[in-house]
């Protein structure tokens, strides 16, 4: 849940990280007002929009392209790989969806949970989680159908041609 929502496996790391510290010095505070559950998603869900708030004061590192290339001999590395790129494809789907929207959408899409457990999560009225799911959702099948390109080009289990590709907002 933390990588959907940061879009970044090393954020997710730190916010998870950060999650689990809160989590073990908040224990003695929790009184049981929610489920165990509903509180474990909102310390995560804070941890991880505490960790994209100090993304945004980062500066941005550009990846190398002088970086080796190595032939996989494994024969199911290609089915691998696609699925990796339908996820990541997903990914850069949901980093093109606000905020606001996004997280909705990863905790009642990714993390299974019912609206009242999303509400209490983000402490907004349930009424406000099913809009922003409904426009969250949207906006990521618009965001996906631009990432994959016109129908004609379109293939399943392949990512969209690089100059399709979105680059990473600062």
């Amino acid at each position: 849940m933390c990588r959907r929502i940061t879009g970044n496996e090393a954020d997710a790391a730190d916010a998870a990280q950060e999650a689990m510290i809160a989590m073990v010095r908040g224990l003695a505070k929790f009184d049981g007002r929610s489920s165990v559950s509903t509180w474990v998603y909102r310390i995560a869900t804070n941890a991880s929009l505490d960790e994209l708030r100090r993304r945004r004061r980062r500066p941005i590192t550009a990846l190398r392209d002088d970086q080796p290339h190595h032939e996989l001999a494994d024969p199911d590395t290609g089915m691998r790989i696609e699925r990796v790129a339908d996820r990541q494809a997903l990914d850069q789907a949901l980093l093109a969806v606000p905020e606001d929207f996004r997280v909705p959408v990863v905790l009642r899409d990714v993390a299974d949970l019912d609206y009242a457990e999303i509400a209490a999560t983000l402490g907004v009225p349930i009424g406000t989680v099913k809009s922003r799911i409904a426009r969250g959702r949207a906006m990521l099948a618009t965001a996906f159908h631009h990432l994959e390109g016109p129908p004609e080009e379109r293939q399943p289990g392949n990512p969209p041609p690089a100059s399709r590709r979105p680059t990473e907002a600062p």
